[in-house]
Order: C-alpha cells, then structure tokens, then sequence
C-alpha cells in the first residue's frame, strides 16, 4: 500500500496512471524505488535530483527503470507546487534537475505553460547523459531534449498527453508569436 497516493487527478486520473502499468510496476519493484523514494518529500526529492548523473527510461533485458524515471513517478505521486517545478526548471546550476522540472511540467502541465516555460530552454546547450534501451550512454543536449518533449510523443518511455500545437495556440492569442534570434542576426546585417 506504499504505493498509494492521496494526490489530486491530472488529465481525469490518478497522475501515476501517466507512467504505463508495466513500467510503473518495475519501478515499485526496483531497488532504487525501495530505498531511495521511500518516504521522500517535495525537499528532500531536491536533494535526490541533485545527485543525478544521466536521464533515461528503461534498460536493459529485464526492463530496468533509471533513478531519472523513478524521481518522475516519485513527483507524480507527491505533486510538488508549481513554484517549486518553475523554480527547477530555472535551475542553472543542475541540468538533471531542470530536465527533471521539464518532464514533469510536459506531463502535467497545460499546452501553454508548457510552451512558456519549455521554449526558454532552448537557449541552453549543456550536454546531458542519456540511458538508452540497451544500457549504453549517449549524449544529448537540452535544447535537443526539450525539441523531443514538445513534439514527440514519447520520451524516457513515457506516453506524453497531448498538446497543442504551438500554431493553434499563437492563432487563439493564447501565445505571442515566437521571436527568433536569427531575426536580430538579420537586423545586424541591415545595418552593415
């Protein structure tokens, strides 16, 4: 019953129901699950976030979730206040903690928060370490990680609901149009 959370519906259910059954149960199976998420507050999951080294999914034969993964399911089923997610996403220090933020904000966010929040990282570069299916370490950079959580459908092994296109929501004056930096580039060059 450890597993139970008292958290409010997201997107009409339960928020752990945004992670798959399969998955989900590999994560209460797992040994970081065990001893490192159990009783972890909104605090004290800063501390755990901290001490990431890469992000992923699962791996492995045996379908093994990532210690990114589990810190996911952990947020879901704590649901820390929306200042704190901002408040990681605008982490310069961390990068896993901002992808961390990012996830999490894609997951249970609305389509304009998550364009509001997600576009800024686009200016960042960082390099992240990235556990793929098979156990291997890749790299992969923010603004590319942020490109996949706003336009793919799945990311770290997780169905992402859907948003709306960032096109629908300028032409609903939901969003201001998206500036450019190459739009200053070329008024440098005008002035040449």
């Amino acid at each position: 019953m450890a597993n139970r959370t008292d958290a409010h519906s997201i997107r009409g259910t339960n928020s752990q129901y945004l992670i798959d059954k399969i998955i989900r149960s590999r994560i209460y199976d797992s040994r970081y699950w065990k001893e490192e998420c159990f009783a972890l507050t909104a605090e004290l999951l800063v501390d755990k976030a901290m001490e990431l080294k890469f992000l992923g999914g699962v791996f492995g034969g045996n379908i093994k979730p990532t210690p990114f993964l589990c810190l996911i399911l952990k947020m879901l089923q704590i649901q820390p206040e929306k200042d704190i997610i901002v408040e990681f996403i605008r982490q310069e220090d961390f990068k896993y903690v901002r992808a961390l933020g990012a996830v999490y904000l894609r997951l249970t966010g609305t389509s304009v928060e998550c364009y509001k929040y997600l576009e800024p990282l686009y200016d960042d570069y960082r390099k992240l370490r990235r556990q793929n299916r098979l156990g291997a370490f890749e790299v992969v950079h923010m603004d590319e990680f942020i490109d996949e959580l706003l336009n793919k459908v799945v990311v770290c092994d997780i169905i992402l609901p859907r948003i709306q296109k960032r096109r629908i929501l300028e032409g609903g004056n939901d969003l201001q149009a998206r500036k450019s930096a190459l739009d200053d580039l070329d008024d440098v060059k005008s002035m040449m």
